[in-house]
């Protein structure tokens, strides 16, 4: 099978190319980039005015499968990303039960190759159930395909223990995805603790609650030269010391969610709970060094932290209510309406930090490029197009997010994974 791409802006962070070209895929891999290609193929998509980049990699997705299947599973999710241009993702593991042994996660895997849409990647939970008390089979996951380990949902509160995860994660060549909270400061705290939190009368989440973490893990992987990614940054001092430690040649990357850059806490709408994530809507302040962050590639990944709830869980108060909203399918919109249309970071950024850098991370060699001999994961993407976000049209079954009717730029047009067609706008 050939697909042949014309005339697209083709933006490959590794050849660093980034012109009008076309792109030949034959069967699974990339055949040939550059300009007017001739050689017949089985279909032709006209991509002019489009940018073709690479197939996008999120490393932050929750699948809620197993026994979470209510709010989403392997197939919705993999068709969310499939419609949001994603190609490979990487499914949190705190599941029900958790994925804390190979078998766990071996069930998810051939679940996905059941499915055959995009490349599901399933991390293994640092402790077993995530209680934090005793390390997972960390190994026998890993050899069972495990990218990853993260405690997602939560931090590893006994630094010991998660010392010793970081360097079983350093022998094994593999990063730790950490989800960075001091538990025992957030003292049900649902939004920022900010002058908003105290107009809505609810209980905050002080910056600080991130930050000791963030600092602490840094630490703990400086010692241990385990490879440490931050997920869902959120405060301005976390830009600051993850700046900091790669100065100081700490292997280290973070990442930042499109919520994160887009919103702050004074946008949340009272009594709304998809404005109810983890870690909160921030200050102004904060999202400016999120954004400036962005800018300068202190944070090397834009992910989403997709975490759907029915709207029957979130349609309680804002105490009670879940955290978490979906992202897959609105990431590459609020991308190019937020920062590539506002001028905080340039198209070739974006491919860098939505598909080239999650795939160096995760050391997924045949990833995150356009390179004749590399996987045929590409995206192609009308930069142009506006849309008015529908929660009706979401494939996942979440539908909780605070971008529902909100106007933007840029719309995915074929996502194709393994040089198959998976998705397509009609």
């Amino acid at each position: 099978m050939k697909i042949l791409i014309k005339n697209g802006h083709v933006i490959d962070p590794d050849t660093k190319l980034d012109q009008v070209a076309d792109v030949l895929l034959e069967d699974d891999k990339i055949q040939e980039v550059k300009e007017n290609i001739k050689e017949e193929a089985d279909r032709v998509i006209d991509a002019k005015g489009c940018y073709v980049m690479p197939g996008l990699i999120d490393m932050h997705v929750h699948l809620r499968d197993p026994g979470l299947t209510h709010k989403e599973d392997v197939v919705t999710g993999s068709k969310a990303a499939a419609r949001g241009g994603v190609t490979t993702l990487v499914a949190m593991p705190n599941t029900k039960p958790v994925i804390d042994n190979p078998e766990r996660l071996s069930y998810v895997k051939n679940k996905a190759t059941q499915c055959n849409l995009v490349n599901v990647l399933q991390a293994g939970a640092i402790t077993q159930g995530m209680k934090g008390e005793e390390l997972s089979d960390i190994e026998g996951m890993v050899r069972a395909g495990a990218p990853a380990i993260s405690e997602d949902g939560k931090s590893v509160m006994n630094a010991q223990i998660y010392k010793e995860a970081m360097q079983i994660a350093a022998r094994l060549n593999i990063p730790v995805l950490a989800h960075c909270e001091d538990i025992h400061m957030v003292n049900g705290g649902c939004m920022n603790e900010d002058t908003n939190s105290e107009k809505f009368g609810l209980p905050g989440i002080c910056n600080a609650v991130e930050d000791t973490i963030v600092a602490r893990d840094i630490l703990i992987a400086k010692d241990t030269g385990c490879h440490l990614h931050l997920c869902h940054c959120s405060t301005k001092d976390s830009e600051v010391m993850l700046r900091l430690a790669k100065e100081d040649g700490i292997s280290v990357s973070g990442e930042v969610c499109p919520h994160h850059f887009t919103l702050t806490s004074d946008d949340i709408v009272e009594g709304d709970t998809n404005y109810k994530m983890n870690p909160p809507l921030r200050t102004k302040e904060d999202r400016q060094a999120l954004l400036e962050g962005l800018k300068n590639d202190v944070f090397d990944v834009i992910s989403t932290d997709h975490a759907p709830h029915t709207m029957v869980e979130k349609g309680v108060s804002m105490k009670s209510a879940p955290f978490g909203i979906v992202g897959l399918e609105t990431s590459v919109s609020l991308t190019i309406t937020e920062l590539v249309d506002k001028g905080w970071i340039t198209p070739m950024q974006m491919a860098e930090k939505m598909s080239y850098n999650p795939a160096k991370i995760l050391h997924l060699a045949n990833k995150g490029s356009l390179k004749p001999g590399k996987d045929a994961d590409v995206v192609v993407i009308d930069p142009k197009e506006s849309y008015v976000i529908d929660v009706k049209d979401f494939v996942s079954k979440g539908k909780n997010t605070p971008f529902h009717g909100k106007k933007v730029n840029g719309k995915v047009k074929v996502t194709i994974c393994g040089g198959r067609v998976v998705y397509e706008d009609k």
